[in-house]
């Protein structure tokens, strides 16, 4: 089991509603739905903390156990406490292993990428955003982070070359200013 898959175990729930998914809440579950690939939508409540870190992880994918039957899944849709930022509802979809597989090498072509980054002293989240835009347009993940990472350079020098420059007309207009100066009092 790579890095980005989590092994969980779900309860089914039949109670619905506000004061159902509190109840839940209050002893540490999340309400949860499964559904996709032509299953049926399945009510389920996960363990809120296990939960909470296996969504920390870049493209994670959860194998949902409920009942002796396996789900392999995927967060589709995320919500949190506004203040509190504490979960109270997660939509899971049912994924196959080939999307699963893919989500994995995305999750590693961001890992590496963001190493990359952070070496080459690049803002990082730049990266990140290139690489997933470039992965939803259907590119490598490995080749899509290289890209990703080199604009990200190029564009950190492009920066650095206009501020230089940038100073150096400063100090050009400040010894113009001085040599006028000096001319005006001599």
């Amino acid at each position: 089991m790579s890095d980005t898959q989590v092994q969980m175990s779900a309860v089914a729930r039949s109670d619905f509603g506000k004061g159902a998914a509190r109840r839940l809440r209050r002893t540490g579950l999340v309400p949860a739905v499964i559904y996709g690939h032509g299953t049926d939508p399945l009510h389920v409540a996960l363990d809120g903390h296990d939960l909470a870190q296996a969504l920390k992880k870049t493209r994670v994918v959860l194998n949902v156990t409920l009942d002796d039957t396996e789900y392999v899944v995927a967060p589709r849709d995320v919500q949190r406490d506004v203040v509190r930022q504490v979960l109270e509802h997660v939509d899971l979809v049912v994924i196959d292993k080939a999307e699963a597989t893919a989500r994995a090498a995305a999750a590693d072509a961001i890992r590496h990428a963001e190493a990359a980054a952070e070496e080459a002293g690049v803002d990082v989240a730049t990266a990140v955003a290139a690489i997933e835009a470039a992965i939803a347009a259907g590119e490598d993940p490995e080749a899509a982070a290289a890209a990703a990472v080199e604009q990200a350079v190029t564009d950190q020098h492009a920066l650095e070359d206009a501020q230089a420059e940038a100073a150096q007309h400063a100090s050009d207009a400040a010894d113009a200013d001085a040599a006028a100066e000096s001319a005006e009092q001599g």
